[in-house]
């Protein structure tokens, strides 16, 4: 079964309103008391910070320390967090990458698998409004495999992350159950125990020629913006055989969506204007979905069929 989520989304580089930090987040400066690199500018939760080199030898295990401590929840495995970041290597002085120059926080779920394992265990256990700084050895990073030209093998790490907002993520849709009594069109499952719904399919029907984003179960969260971030579930077939070809109940975590770059327009439209906490029923037509390409064994021209529970936003 292909990952069809590399194929919705634009990819960014690595891997709102800030939320429960205090208004004092340290000073414009600051040196590591764990002989992490010192920030030099901008030690204040929320600024861009600047970091001086690793001196000596950098450490064979994790180090993480709290720079500045929020009073926000502490974040667990399958939050939703949303962070800023600074990163560089030990030996070097300039950030191969960061988030701040972007305005573009990073979106990612605490044990998903979404970044590399030293950011899983430096920032669970974190309180939100909180920022750490990290230094992070290459077995749990990119270990001996390079990244471009900033990134040599065998690096060790340095992170400043500030960790903006954190969301407990559903298990599953829930609402008041819609009829689907357009014989026509797939039924889907109203289960509510986070498992994959049923999705079965008319014996004698063609496709829609037009998308289709009906309710089946209606939540009662906020309605999806374009500019939103959403965090759902899904299981995506093709119409023709009833051939299911992605699932993130089987890869067993959801997926996260900024929808300013899901790429995929029927998805992307089906979604917005939709409420939180509900599940759809998708059918992508051709033209709002990969039109003439084939892709990762999507056939051309190919109807796309999708139930997603509309978890979170973030």
């Amino acid at each position: 079964m292909r990952r069809l989520a590399g194929l919705l989304v634009v990819p960014l580089l690595l891997l709102s309103t800030v939320a429960c930090g205090s208004d004092d987040k340290g000073s414009d400066s600051t040196s590591s008391k764990n002989g992490l690199p010192a920030i030099t500018a901008g030690a204040k939760f929320g600024q861009k910070p600047t970091l001086a080199k690793g001196e000596g030898d950098p450490p064979k295990e994790l180090k993480v320390e709290v720079i500045s401590k929020g009073d926000g929840a502490t974040t667990k495995k399958g939050d939703a967090l949303q962070v800023n970041y600074l990163g560089q290597t030990w030996v070097s002085d300039k950030p191969f990458d960061n988030s701040f120059d972007r305005k573009e926080p990073l979106d990612l779920t605490l044990g998903a698998g979404d970044v590399i394992p030293g950011w899983e265990k430096g920032l669970e256990g974190q309180k939100v409004g909180s920022r750490v700084e990290m230094s992070i050895p290459p077995a749990l990073g990119y270990g001996d495999q390079a990244k471009g030209d900033q990134i040599p093998a065998n690096s060790t790490l340095v992170f400043v992350v500030d960790i903006l907002k954190a969301t407990t993520i559903p298990v599953s849709a829930k609402g008041t159950e819609v009829a689907q009594d357009n014989i026509d069109l797939p039924k889907v499952g109203i289960n509510t125990d986070g498992k994959a719904p049923s999705v079965t399919f008319p014996k004698e029907s063609d496709p829609p020629k037009k998308l289709v984003s009906n309710y089946v179960l209606e939540g009662t969260g906020p309605v999806v913006t374009a500019k939103d971030t959403v965090i759902v579930n899904y299981e995506a077939y093709l119409w023709n055989g009833a051939k299911k070809f992605d699932s993130t109940y089987q890869r067993g975590k959801p997926q996260t969506f900024p929808l300013a770059q899901v790429t995929l327009k029927g998805l992307k439209d089906g979604l917005v204007g939709k409420k939180v906490g509900s599940r759809l029923l998708l059918v992508i037509p051709p033209d709002q979905a990969f039109g003439a390409e084939e892709k990762q064994g999507v056939p051309k021209n190919s109807t796309l069929v999708f139930a997603v529970d509309l978890l979170t936003k973030v």
